[in-house]
C-alpha cells in the first residue's frame, strides 16, 4: 500500500472515494501529513534563500554607506564633479571615474550588442548544423577566460597593435572631421578609454551571444515558418518575428553584459591608464571606479582615503541599480504596448 501511494499523486490519493479500513485510513493520514511537512519545509527554504538574498543586498548597501560617511561629510556633493584625486592632499572626487566607467562602458556595449545579436541569429537562422557546435563551443569558451587574462593580452598584445596600427589612423582620418576629431586627438598611446571599451566589449561578447542565441532557439518554429511562407525574407522573418517575440530575453542578455562592463576590474586596470583626469579623446589615458579601488585600496592608509574609495563603490552600486531600475522599467513598457 506504501509503494502504490509513494508513485501516486497527492490529489488522487485525497480524492479516492470509497470504503477505508482504520489501518488504511491511518496510512493514507501518514502520507498526506508527511506530504504536507515536507512542503511546508520546501516553502520555508525557498523563503529563507530569498530573505537571505535581501539580507546580503541590504548588509553591502549598509556597510557602504557606514563606510564612505566620513567621505561623504567632507566633501558632500562636491565628490561627484571634482575632478581632483590628491592623497597627499587628501583631495578626492568622483568625476574622473565616474566618466571612465561610463564611457568604457558605452564603447563596450556599442560594439559588443550589434556584433552579438548578428552571432546569435547567425548560429539559429543561416549556420550549418556541421558549424553550429563548433561556434557555440568558441563563444563558450571566451566567455570562461578569467579577466585577467584579457587584461595581460590587452596590454601586451593588443594595445601595442592599436598604437602601431589603429590609433595612428583613426587620428589622421577622423581626427581632422569637424564635430568629432576631439574624439580622435592626441598622441597614440596605446592604452586608454578606447582600448578599455575595446577589451569590454571583447569580454561581454560572448553573454550577450549566449543569451541571445539561447532565447531565438526557442522561438516556436510555427511562427518562422508562418513568415517564411507569406514570402518573407531571412532577415524580416528576424526583424519582425523573432526580435519582438525574445526581446524580453535580449534585453535581459543585454543588461547583463552591460553589467559586466560597469563592474570590470582587472582587464580594465590593465589597458586604461589609470589616470585621474577627464579628456575629450578616448585615446587618452583615464579610469574607472573599479580600476581606482583595485589599484589604490592597498595604499588608502588615512581613514578619509579609504573612506573615499568606499563611496566610490557606492557610486557604482547606485549606477548599477539605475540601469537595471531602468532595463526594468523600459521592459514593462514595452510589455504594456504590445497588451502583454
Amino acid at each position: 500500500m506504501k509503494k502504490t501511494l509513494g508513485r501516486r499523486p497527492v490529489a488522487d490519493v485525497a480524492l479516492q472515494s470509497g470504503s477505508l479500513s482504520v489501518a488504511e485510513a491511518s496510512d493514507r493520514s501518514k502520507v498526506l501529513q508527511k506530504l504536507r511537512i515536507g512542503d511546508i519545509g520546501f516553502r520555508l527554504l525557498t523563503r529563507g534563500a530569498a530573505i537571505t538574498v535581501l539580507l546580503i543586498l541590504g548588509g553591502i548597501i549598509v556597510s557602504l554607506v557606514w563606510g564612505s560617511w566620513e567621505a561623504m561629510g567632507k566633501f558632500g556633493f562636491a565628490f561627484l564633479i571634482t575632478e581632483s584625486w590628491n592623497p597627499v592632499t587628501e583631495q578626492f572626487g568622483a568625476i574622473s571615474p565616474i566618466y571612465g566607467t561610463i564611457v568604457t562602458s558605452i564603447i563596450a556595449m556599442v560594439i559588443a550588442v550589434p556584433i552579438g545579436l548578428f552571432i546569435a541569429l547567425f548560429l539559429t537562422e543561416l549556420c550549418p548544423m556541421f558549424l553550429r557546435r563548433p561556434i557555440g563551443i568558441a563563444i563558450e569558451l571566451l566567455a570562461g577566460i578569467p579577466s585577467i587574462i584579457y587584461g595581460i593580452w590587452g596590454l601586451f598584445v593588443f594595445a601595442p597593435f592599436l598604437q602601431q596600427y589603429v590609433q595612428p589612423l583613426l587620428i589622421n582620418t577622423l581626427g581632422n572631421v569637424p564635430g568629432i576629431g576631439g574624439l580622435f586627438a592626441g598622441p597614440p598611446y596605446g592604452i586608454g578609454i578606447l582600448t578599455a571599451g575595446l577589451i569590454l566589449a571583447i569580454m561581454v561578447l560572448p553573454f550577450i551571444t549566449s543569451i541571445s542565441r539561447d532565447v531565438f532557439s526557442a522561438v516556436p518554429p510555427v511562427l518562422k515558418e508562418a513568415a517564411y511562407g507569406l514570402g518573407c525574407t531571412t532577415w524580416e522573418v528576424s526583424r519582425y518575428v523573432v526580435l519582438p517575440f525574445t526581446r524580453v530575453g535580449v534585453i535581459g542578455g543585454v543588461m547583463l553584459g552591460l553589467g559586466r562592463a560597469l563592474g570590470e576590474t582587472m582587464a580594465v586596470t590593465f589597458v586604461i591608464g589609470n589616470a585621474h583626469r577627464i579628456s575629450a579623446s578616448i585615446l587618452a589615458p583615464g579610469t574607472t571606479i573599479s580600476a581606482t579601488i583595485a589599484n589604490e585600496f592597498t595604499e588608502a592608509v588615512e581613514s578619509v582615503y579609504t573612506s573615499s574609495l568606499i563611496l566610490l563603490g557606492l557610486i557604482l552600486f547606485v549606477i548599477t541599480f539605475i540601469v537595471l531600475a531602468f532595463a526594468r522599467i523600459m521592459l514593462m513598457r514595452l510589455n504594456a504596448r504590445v497588451g502583454a
